[in-house]
């Protein structure tokens, strides 16, 4: 069972996401802030990464930023959730190191695809 950290402020879409994710089979351990994100992120080694960008403490860029040059992190995708889907956007997240990119409101058999791609499945 490959295990998903959602990162994410909004308690609505927190557990909306989680309790879909769950439902096709992934272990979820949820961050509702940058820092904690990054925490959970070297202490549990998730498969993957659903990072919000809007994020108290630590914005979802720094947290990408900091995954990604941990050399025990750096290899594990990150999915950016981003409601500002505006020109260059998409760019700036694989810029910070994103693997990809779902803009809001999700949609969530799209994410799903993009989660089994970066699995490998």
């Amino acid at each position: 069972m490959a295990k998903i950290l959602v990162v994410e402020d909004n308690e609505m879409n927190m557990d909306m996401l989680t309790r879909r994710l769950q439902r096709n089979g992934f272990d979820v351990v949820m961050a509702i802030n940058g820092a904690q994100g990054v925490e959970l992120a070297l202490s549990e080694h998730p498969d993957l990464i659903i990072m919000d960008m809007s994020l108290p403490v630590l914005d979802g860029w720094q947290a990408t930023r900091q995954i990604k040059s941990a050399p025990d992190t750096y290899t594990i995708p990150v999915i950016a959730l981003t409601a500002h889907a505006i020109a260059g956007d998409r760019e700036r997240c694989i810029e910070a190191g994103c693997d990809e990119y779902e803009s809001k409101p999700l949609k969530f058999p799209q994410l799903l695809e993009k989660i089994h791609m970066l699995l490998g499945g």
